[in-house]
């Protein structure tokens, strides 16, 4: 049980007397309210309810002293001095101070409710002497007692609102909203008021809510188009004394179709030249529409006049204008003033204004044509006309033959044609009537098309010229007969059976004609090898009449193949198919052909062969002719001058150190040649050799140099770097080894008498410039 005493005095603005709240040790609770009617005392009794264990402070306090919350007692104290006061919890010994022998309660700072409305306290008595609790400790409240400090603030310093012109009364506008930190539960310090402070007629605002409405009706954005409105929230429900905040409201009138299109004149006057394009601009016209976006649109037509056949007028959509054009070529000479009615209109239309009238309006406008000097006029922007290719050409002819086409002009007194255009002069035209001629035969197959430029002036001024262009098609004539559309390489194996497919052939025509080409293939004559198979789709087959082709008895045949078109004229022609037979494999694939088979395959004919051959052969004697001249050159002596007296000493046994010299190249090289890579493959040579059959040297003696000769050519042979086919290649070699025993670096052979040459010539091609450069000559011997 709780022994304190609490003398709270509470200050309650709503009640005209204090009122004093006694625990007794019972632990009943009593209510002492002293009434105005008299001294007499009501004693209330009531069940023990520490919700009203709190204390009431008021804040922004701004005395000098401490403010006094309080006084804590305990029936335990007996007066003597005994007795000590503790207080802890929120703001203990900061905010609040408790007299440790009196028990006072004190705030010492200047609270504000706004940043804490309550704090909550622990207050325990003790025994100074003793140290012990006299009581359990209790909890109490202390709340602050929230006073109008705080003025209302808007959520926004400044709000913007939109709304249509012309909007009834009472069309929402916007809602504002203001916020006021005071206590909402206590007072009227939060309840806030809405009032306008500018802005009126035009807008009114609800006290309670905020929100702003239209107050006048018929409000028109082309008159005034924006508004400044200042709301005011005031505190106390708008009392006297309240605190007040404002915020401005910027609204805008958004605009409707409420403004028909108007011109600002009845009429209006333009003019042009005659000779002006058709599409060209006349000029503009504009009408005045007070509304602005898609409800400023207008759309303008003619609807009316003399000139509506001459003139039209289309609207320029980014500025709204109405832009008088040229419909058909005027005529000076026959109408010199082209009046028209224009209307103009809104694109886009309200029905909900239609009571404010038409919205259209309409002006005459009157265009007046200016003379010109004119240059002649075609009647056409272009003339196309079509002529076969195997028309006649008309040289020297009347204008009658190979017309194509006359000219129909206004007055115009000499036609002529641009010689930029027509560079081969095909063509002639009348200078007084304008008739065309062909001067020379057409080749559809060269050229399709003929554009060219006809030009046409007056004699009196040549500067008047216009031009017309004039395009020409060549109509097909079937004058081409069919060929072979590919150089067909075809070939038969020896060991073909009868009936097969060996070529599928097609052909081409230059000719175009308008059902598609239909050619037929036959044999000019019957062909016991060979027959034709016509696949009915420009394609034939060529097929095998027996087996059993032999190479060696008939390496190429011919077979001469007629094509022919199937239009008018009927065009045929013959071409030959040229077939190799070959040497082929089980599965028909082709293993080898004839040489002249090879060559022609290899895309050279014979006399390109011929004439690489004597090439050849020029490049050898011109070779053979450089080695001679150079043998023949005699060594130069030692001593050029006899006046040189100098001594000399000429060493002559400095030959080399044969086996031992390995300073310039490895001797191992020429003593083994097999080391070299032998496993390069000739890409510019044909894979057979052409001359298989070598027979062998007769000199048993020269093993030596045949064998070392045999090694490098086919090292040549086979390296893909050398040039191809035949090549010069020089061989140095000095033989087995010397020690200085002998003048001649060679040791060819074992005598030192002439050496046979004749196998040389045994050898091929490829050796026969060498041996008619050594047989039957003789050999010196180094000196």
């Amino acid at each position: 049980m709780n022994h304190f005493l609490w003398l709270l005095p509470l200050v309650f603005p709503h009640l005209s007397s204090p009122v004093i709240l006694l625990e007794r040790s019972d632990g009943n609770l009593f209510h002492w309210n002293h009434l105005m009617k008299g001294d007499k005392l009501v004693l209330h009794r009531s069940k023990r309810d520490w919700m009203w264990r709190q204390f009431f402070l008021s804040e922004e306090y701004t005395g000098s002293n401490y403010q006094y919350v309080g006084k804590l007692r305990s029936d335990k104290d007996r007066g003597d001095g005994t007795a000590r006061y503790v207080l802890s919890g929120e703001g203990a010994g900061t905010i609040f101070r408790i007299d440790e022998k009196s028990g006072d309660l004190h705030a010492t700072q200047r609270l504000d409710r706004e940043e804490k409305a309550s704090y909550t306290l622990q207050a325990q008595a003790f025994n100074k002497i003793t140290g012990l609790p006299l009581e359990p400790a209790t909890e109490f409240i202390v709340k602050i007692h929230d006073i109008n400090d705080n003025e209302p603030k808007f959520t926004k310093a400044v709000y913007t609102a939109s709304v249509p012109e012309m909007s009834d009364i009472g069309t929402f506008v916007i809602e504002v909203n203001a916020t006021d930190a005071d206590d909402a539960t206590y007072g009227n310090s939060a309840k806030l008021v809405y009032s306008i402070l500018q802005g009126q007629p035009y807008f009114s605002v609800e006290p309670e809510t905020g929100i702003v409405r239209i107050a006048l009706s018929n409000m028109d954005r082309e008159v005034r188009k924006e508004y400044q409105v200042v709301i005011q929230a005031k505190d106390m429900a708008g009392q006297m004394g309240g605190l007040s905040g404002t915020t401005m409201v910027n609204v805008t009138l958004t605009d409707v179709n409420d403004s028909p299109p108007r011109f600002a004149y009845s009429s209006y006057h333009l003019s042009t030249y005659e000779s002006a394009e058709i599409g060209s601009t006349v000029g503009r016209i504009k009408a005045n529409d007070g509304d602005e976006g898609e409800n400023a649109e207008m759309k303008y037509r003619i609807v009316d006049g003399d000139g509506k056949e001459y003139l039209d007028i289309i609207t320029d959509e980014t500025t709204q204008e109405g832009v008088m054009v040229i419909k058909k070529k005027l005529d000076y000479e026959s109408k010199r003033v082209y009046t028209v009615k224009v209307e103009v209109t809104n694109t886009h239309q309200d029905p909900s204004f239609s009571d404010l009238g038409p919205f259209l309006d309409t002006a005459i406008v009157k265009v007046t044509a200016k003379d010109v000097d004119e240059p002649p006029v075609f009647s056409r922007p272009q003339y196309v006309f079509e002529v076969n290719e195997d028309t006649p050409k008309g040289i020297g002819m009347s204008v009658t033959v190979s017309v194509i086409f006359y000219f129909f002009l206004k007055p115009v007194h000499r036609y002529a044609i641009d010689q930029h255009t027509d560079p081969e002069r095909l063509y002639h035209i009348d200078p007084k009537n304008g008739s065309i001629t062909i001067l020379k035969s057409l080749d559809r197959e060269v050229s399709k098309w003929h554009n060219i430029s006809v030009l046409a002036s007056e004699i009196n001024n040549p500067h008047q010229r216009s031009r017309v262009p004039v395009l020409i098609k060549v109509l097909d004539v079937n004058d081409n007969a069919p060929e072979f559309a590919m150089i067909y390489e075809t070939f038969v194996c020896e060991n073909v059976k009868a009936g097969q497919l060996i070529q599928t052939i097609s052909a081409i025509d230059t000719d175009d004609p308008l059902v598609g080409h239909k050619f037929v293939f036959t044999l000019s004559s019957m062909n016991p090898n060979f027959t034709i198979f016509d696949n009915e789709d420009n394609t034939a087959r060529i097929l095998t009449r027996r087996s059993g082709f032999n190479r060696r008895e008939m390496s190429v045949y011919y077979l001469p193949v007629v094509i022919s078109d199937s239009d008018y004229p009927i065009q045929s022609s013959t071409s030959t198919l040229t077939i190799r037979v070959c040497s082929c494999d089980a599965t028909g694939n082709m293993r080898s052909c004839s040489v002249d088979a090879l060559l022609l395959s290899a895309g050279l004919s014979t006399g390109a062969l011929v004439a690489i051959l004597l090439c050849i052969l020029i490049l050898l004697m011109i070779v053979v002719l450089f080695s001679a001249l150079k043998k023949q050159r005699r060594k130069e002596p030692l001593i050029i001058s006899k006046e040189d007296v100098r001594d000399n000493v000429v060493s002559y046994n400095d030959e080399g150190g044969g086996e031992e010299d390995t300073q310039a190249f490895d001797i191992g090289t020429l003593r083994h040649p097999e080391v070299i890579e032998s496993n390069k493959l000739r890409r510019d040579i044909i894979p057979e050799m052409l001359f298989p059959y070598h027979r062998p040297s007769p000199m048993k003696e020269c093993a030596d140099v045949r064998d070392f000769i045999i090694s490098r050519l086919q090292e040549n042979d086979t390296d893909p770097f050398t040039p191809p086919y035949d090549s010069l290649a020089t061989y140095a070699y000095e033989g087995n080894g010397s020690i200085a025993e002998s003048l001649s670096s060679l040791e060819s052979s074992v005598t030192e008498g002439d050496h046979e040459y004749d196998y040389l010539s045994n050898w091929g091609p490829q050796f026969k410039k060498l041996a008619d450069m050594y047989i039957g000559k003789d050999t010196g011997v180094a000196n």
